[in-house]
This record gives C-alpha cells, structure tokens and sequence, in this order.
C-alpha cells in the first residue's frame, strides 16, 4: 500500500474490498427488483380495479415492499446491520414509537373528522337562530 505525505498529512490510497463490490452490486440488484415489483402493482391498480379487497391486499403489498427496501437501504448504506444490537435498539425503538404516533394522530384525527360530519348542523344560520334569542331594548334578557 502506497503512503502520500501532503504537508504532515498522511494520506492512503485503497481499493475497495472485493466483498463490499459484491455487496453494493446485489443490494442494487435487490433494490431495484423491488421497486419494479412496486410500480408493476401500482401501474395494475391504475389501470384496472380488482374490487376493494384485492386493491388493499395490493397496497398493503406495496407497504411492506417499502419497508423491506427501507430497512435494506438502513442496514447496508447506512451500515446500522454492522453495528452491535444494542445501537440498533436505540434507534429503531424511537423510530418504532414515532411512527406509532404518527398512525395513532392520524387515526384520531380521522374520528374526529367523522365525528364532525355526523353531528354538525346541517343548516349552520338557521341552527344559530334556534339558539340565539334577540335581545331586548335597554339590556340583557
């Protein structure tokens, strides 16, 4: 191995390991079957409907393709599958709990959207009507 020296600096010149060629090479490969997988069945949920059930199972598909490309894309580029276990606790259990919060507001958000639906007033001036009694001359009633 070759050393340069640039003003007390040291640099070295190295290759990459053969090994991480062969792993770059098959995670591409990977990725990308799983991303035509997905735009195959999106492409197929925009062109044709199979009925409600069948288009879910096709999007929950898609979900968990995308999940598995996530974590794939974690664990090899950003080398967190190298790491001892208990670094990968300490962040994937937060990262668990905020994706939990972000389904539980959403969901909540959801309800109180039906809730508001439901129970609003139809006719919002003359509900205010009902409920408002004019006021008399020189005060309140």
């Amino acid at each position: 191995m070759e050393h340069q020296t640039f003003g007390g600096e040291v640099t070295v010149h190295h290759e990459p390991a053969p090994d991480n060629v062969k792993r770059i090479i098959r995670t591409t490969i990977l990725l990308s079957i799983i991303t035509i997988i997905e735009l195959g069945i999106g492409y197929l949920l925009y062109l044709t409907s199979f009925g409600d059930t069948v288009d879910l199972m096709f999007k929950g598909a898609v979900i968990i393709l995308s999940f598995a490309k996530a974590f794939y894309i974690v664990s090899v580029f950003m080398h967190l599958g190298d790491e001892i276990r208990n670094l990968i606790m300490t962040i994937v259990v937060p990262l668990l709990l905020f994706v939990w919060f972000i389904i539980a507001f959403l969901w909540d958000g959801n309800s109180w959207k039906n809730l508001r639906n439901d129970y609003a007033p139809k006719d919002p001036v003359k509900f205010e009507q009902q409920v408002t009694e004019p006021v008399k001359e020189g005060g309140l009633n």
